[in-house]
């Protein structure tokens, strides 16, 4: 009974050292193609905070927020999956030229503040709370507005 009660303290605690997520404020903390992305559209952007989530049978995820308040997430590999610059207009060059174009098209003033990449395609918010959905070429799908 003693030897089951000691793999289960054993394996409990093992789970929660696995579970437990890092915080940290170094880019090398990031995978390469990570630090490419925060090079190439954001430049001159501090670092506030990078949260490193392992997760026990999932690969592990970065969370990384910016001084301004931008909030980047990226998968394993060091690819974007969601980037919120919150009232800021997104990066040129960070949305597929045919969403920006249907954008500027449609909604002439209006700027996209945040991106969600899902296998899907591309969900877009608008900063005035319209969310625009395209498939992964760029091809509009449909629009939710807020009530």
């Amino acid at each position: 009974m003693k030897k089951i009660i000691t793999l289960l303290v054993v394996f409990l605690a093992t789970v929660a050292v696995a579970r437990a997520d890092k915080y940290t404020i170094k880019r090398d903390a990031l995978p390469e193609a990570a630090q490419e992305m925060l090079t190439t559209y954001f430049p001159k952007a501090k670092v506030s905070l990078i949260k490193v989530d392992r997760h026990l049978l999932k690969k592990t995820d970065y969370d990384v927020k910016l001084v301004n308040g931008t909030k980047i997430e990226f998968n394993n590999a060091g690819k974007w999956t969601s980037v919120d610059c919150k009232t800021r207009e997104l990066p040129d060059g960070l949305l597929l030229r045919p969403i920006r174009n249907y954008i500027n098209k449609n909604y002439p003033g209006v700027k996209a503040v945040k991106v969600e990449k899902k296998s899907s395609g591309y969900e877009v918010e608008l900063s005035d709370g319209i969310e625009l959905k395209f498939n992964l070429l760029g091809t509009f799908r449909s629009v939710k507005m807020d009530d």
